[in-house]
């Protein structure tokens, strides 16, 4: 991931007036500092991945750019209402201090008007979060239960989803209940599709499901709106007492979503839906201990959340029967990966050098003035425009599917979520070639190969040892 800064940062950057800023093992930080003081000066307003704009299918982005403002929160409230008190106190017992009052209480709503455009950004985020879990909810309602048509799969894939996502964000569709109107939405792509949403609408078995998810979503709502109540409270007792029951009503809705019961009746792109809105809750259940200033719980709980999304994105890999689901899968997945998993790596990053910061630099990051506040609400639109073009994982599996098996593309994936499994496929390669003969696939240029070729190889090799046991056999 590459971040990017606002262009007379980035000139400063590269003149060597700033640096950006780096942890002690050499991980780049969303963060500029003067390359003389060591002041804070400014944050990332946005992030590349593979020459594209950073664009998560269901995590909050404006949180790789926010993570040092939302410290800064919590530091700013309590900053806000320290020096409130003081100025109450000065006015009531020191009226000949005046002056020197009215000059803190102008510093008082400087940073007040800080701790705002702080808030502001959380409260993207939280909406970034509502609109991924309403659309991607919303989609299953053509996928259904069981055994999905590739046209129902084709309607809502990564490219359609995103164009949902970005309809109801221009308010142009609707979430209510947790649902869109599909009918609505997709009236353009033929009565096939709209058939399809009616004998979804009318099956028991999905009403069932769909009767769960509205309640979940509900929960989930509801809990925002809790989170963004407690950001405006002052008494930071009341802002923590409202955190932990959104909290909890998270936990509530999450149960819902990962009921194994509702989860074992569907396709392997029906758990993909599940598992997503279920991944968005989980980091919205991290962001309210990040509000509450415990940085070593939001750091667990980011870890916890990338193993349980590569764990769940192996469960719908290997439940994938068809080239349908295939097609569906493959650049989903290969999306969370690349900019979702970036999100939660990135933040969690932040998190932990934040961590390590000794006092002096602690106080220096509390008082840094971040002066490109302004760009950093308009950082996603860059994402919005080019979430209408035809997604690069699709254009990507497209070229794929024409050079490698069925098999090995799901292999890809799951080499993709599971790096550490690729010895034991290069194992089996170079045994088998050693087999056959040839000697250039030795360790030392597989470990150099790309994911398709070490899949296909596996594959070519695999296929080739069946044959041969079946003649042997016959």
């Amino acid at each position: 991931m590459l971040f990017q800064f606002a262009p007379a940062v980035q000139a400063a950057i590269m003149s060597g007036k700033y640096v950006q800023v780096f942890t002690s093992a050499g991980v780049p930080i969303g963060m500029a500092r003067d390359a003389v003081t060591g002041q804070f000066v400014a944050h990332a307003i946005g992030a590349v991945i593979q020459n594209s704009p950073l664009s998560p299918l269901l995590a909050a982005s404006q949180f790789v750019t926010t993570g040092a403002q939302m410290v800064q929160t919590h530091m700013g409230f309590q900053g806000v209402n320290r020096r409130v008190e003081g100025v109450s106190q000065q006015v009531v017992g020191v009226s000949q201090q005046v002056a020197g009052v009215s000059q803190q209480v102008v510093g008082v709503s400087q940073q007040v008007a800080g701790v705002s455009q702080q808030v502001a950004g959380i409260d993207a985020g939280l909406q970034s979060l509502q609109a991924s879990v309403g659309v991607l909810q919303a989609t299953t309602a053509m996928i259904g239960v069981g055994t999905v048509a590739g046209v129902a799969l084709s309607a809502v894939n990564l490219w359609q989803t995103l164009k949902l996502r970005e309809d109801v964000k221009q308010l142009k569709l609707e979430v209510k209940n947790g649902f869109i109107d599909l009918k609505k939405a997709l009236k353009d792509q033929g009565t096939e599709i709209i058939q399809r949403i009616d004998e979804v609408a009318q099956d028991i078995k999905f009403e069932q499901h769909r009767l769960v998810l509205i309640q979940a979503y509900g929960r989930f709502l509801e809990a925002t709106k809790l989170m963004k109540i407690a950001l405006s409270c002052k008494d930071v007792s009341i802002k923590n007492a409202d955190l932990a029951n959104a909290r909890q009503m998270l936990a509530e809705a999450l149960a819902d979503y990962n009921n194994p019961r509702l989860l074992s009746e569907t396709s392997a792109a029906g758990q993909l839906r599940r598992m997503e809105c279920a991944w968005a809750i989980e980091q919205t259940i991290v962001l309210t201990y990040q509000l509450q200033d415990e940085p070593a719980a939001v750091s667990d709980r980011l870890s916890h959340l990338q193993d349980k999304i590569r764990q769940d994105s192996l469960t719908v890999i290997n439940r994938c029967e068809t080239e349908d689901e295939l097609d569906f899968l493959f650049p989903e997945i290969t999306r969370i990966h690349d900019h979702d998993l970036a999100v939660l790596e990135s933040w969690q990053n932040h998190v932990d050098w934040m961590r390590s910061l000794p006092p002096s630099e602690l106080k220096l990051l509390q008082s840094a003035d971040f002066d490109n506040s302004e760009v950093t609400a308009n950082s996603d639109t860059n994402t919005d425009t080019t979430a209408l073009a035809e997604p690069l994982e699709q254009l990507l599996y497209e070229n794929l599917k024409q050079k490698s098996h069925p098999a090995s593309l799901r292999d890809q994936m799951v080499l993709m979520m599971k790096p550490a499994l690729r010895q034991e496929f290069e194992s089996y390669i170079s045994q088998q070639s050693a087999i056959a003969g040839y000697k250039t696939l030795v360790p030392a240029n597989l470990q150099k190969a790309s994911d398709l070729a070490v899949a296909n190889l596996y594959w070519y090799f695999k296929v080739r040892d069946e044959s041969e046991a079946e003649a042997v056999t016959a």
